[in-house]
């Protein structure tokens, strides 16, 4: 019932999570520099700017149960998800390109944004749900499917912090820094080319233990069956109460990796070299992840490890702000003040990423309850359902931060160290207030969610019994 029984090959963990690059690459633009490059750059408006990335992300969640039916679907000598793999990321090279070269320089009109936005992450959602979509059908270990996640995220934040590092000190590295119009091009095509080398690189090197027919030629596409089983996992209750969870959760990271550049720049005053030293810590947070997150899925399991490190998260995410706000806080701008914010955020992400990879790896534990219940495997459906959850968060939080921005009256030419304290400060109470809510949502549901260990081993020796028993019963397919 899996490609891989027994532990993964080392080699395998690198590959398949280097596929996640492009979505770290992604995931980098998209929420740390796009609103600020067509807000303060190119001189769009920001609620204008959040408004288009907002509908972009809400057209790309309704295509994505589509395309993660299609993937289910595709019946080829390649399998179901390597020719998508293939034949996706070169047209995505050259949307995200076009994304960070507008003609003549200028700011696009809001549909002009709109479009090449709604492709680029039409494009990457192809990539994308059909390479995550081949987890749960290389292992079905409990610990094994969080060890892929650790290696997916690793190198999702690893793409997405190399292009920070390279936007801070090689793009943009003048005294304008993130200001700077011309760095944004050059930025766009090492990253497009970063996302296609990511994407077929790790298919290839996935290649021989995928590449093959499907046991069972699945039924043809159709809308209705692509919508209809994306409503059937609606229905499941592990999927609902994870959905509740993620959806705080993603609104949350959303809303705070795009108003990240704001922060550091005009709350926290980041030097040049502050700025530079960022994106290691963001590293920093991502090795630490990768050392603790398995032993407290081990202790505490996947739901309770999620909640646990979102209140964490949330406390430590809150201190510098309250203290800042209470006038006990080192004036910012200072070395005291940037070193003291970066530890207390070293540790803050590395339970907010801590939190990702749980709810992550949950979804994976529901496709075999769906199995079990259905006789079907719907690995695209349970994912495509996932994104369309995060993107619609997501989306709502860069929209979000667009109102926050707006609504604190932060001047289109601000200069930091030069915004009146009553903009500061409403900014922070805004953002503070609204994440905080957000987390305490979204460690009450993933805290809840039904699927623990026991359960998905129990259930794991049901099918496998069913399996023993009815030889061809392994040939289910959607």
């Amino acid at each position: 019932m899996s490609l891989v029984r027994g532990p993964l090959p080392q080699r395998l963990k690198l590959i398949h999570g280097f596929g996640a690059v492009a979505f770290g690459v992604k995931d980098s633009g998209f929420s740390f520099f796009l609103l600020l490059y067509y807000n303060q750059v190119l001189g769009m408006d920001a609620g204008v700017v959040s408004l288009a990335l907002l509908v972009a992300l809400l057209v790309d969640a309704v295509v994505d149960p589509i395309l993660g039916n299609l993937s289910d679907r595709t019946y080829s000598r390649w399998g179901r998800r390597l020719p998508w793999l293939y034949l996706a990321p070169i047209p995505l090279a050259f949307a995200w390109i076009a994304l960070w070269s507008p003609p003549g320089a200028e700011p696009p009109s809001f549909l002009g944004l709109l479009g090449i936005a709604v492709v680029v992450r039409l494009l990457l959602s192809a990539c994308e749900v059909p390479s995550v979509s081949l987890l749960p059908e290389i292992t079905n270990d409990y610990d094994e499917r969080t060890t892929l996640f650790r290696y997916r995220y690793l190198s999702g934040w690893t793409g997405g912090i190399l292009m920070m590092v390279l936007a801070y000190t090689v793009f943009m590295p003048g005294p304008e820094g993130l200001l700077q119009r011309d760095g944004y091009a050059a930025f766009g095509i090492f990253g497009a080319i970063l996302m296609a080398v990511s994407v077929i690189g790790s298919a290839l090197g996935q290649h021989s233990l995928v590449a093959h027919y499907p046991a069972q030629k699945p039924p043809p596409f159709s809308f209705k069956a692509a919508f209809s089983e994306i409503v059937e996992a609606f229905r499941e209750r592990a999927f609902i109460i994870f959905a509740l969870g993620g959806l705080a959760a993603y609104v949350s990271q959303g809303m705070s990796f795009s108003i990240t550049n704001y922060l550091n720049v005009f709350v926290w005053q980041f030097d040049r070299t502050a700025l530079t030293a960022y994106p290691g810590v963001l590293f920093l947070s991502v090795v630490l992840m990768f050392f603790i997150v398995s032993p407290m899925h081990r202790r505490l399991g996947k739901p309770k490890s999620a909640a646990v490190a979102m209140l964490s998260s949330l406390v430590l995410f809150l201190v510098p702000y309250v203290l800042l706000l209470a006038g006990i806080w080192p004036a910012v701008g200072t070395w005291p003040s940037t070193l003291l914010y970066l530890g207390l955020h070293l540790l803050a992400n590395t339970m907010g990423i801590v939190v990702m990879i749980s709810a992550s790896s949950m979804i994976a534990e529901i496709v075999e309850a769906y199995l079990e219940k259905t006789g079907r495997r719907a690995e695209g459906a349970f994912y495509s359902g996932n994104w369309l959850v995060q993107k619609c968060a997501t989306g709502l939080g860069i929209f979000m931060t667009g109102q926050i921005i707006a609504a604190s009256q932060l001047p289109f030419d601000a200069q930091p160290g030069a915004v009146p304290e009553s903009i500061i400060a409403h900014m922070i109470l805004l953002y503070c207030g609204a994440a905080a809510v957000l987390a305490i949502f979204a460690a009450y549901w993933l805290g809840r969610f039904p699927i623990g260990r026991e359960e998905h081993e129990a259930r794991l020796a049901v099918l496998d019994a069913a399996a023993r028993a009815d030889p061809d019963a392994h040939a289910i397919t959607p």
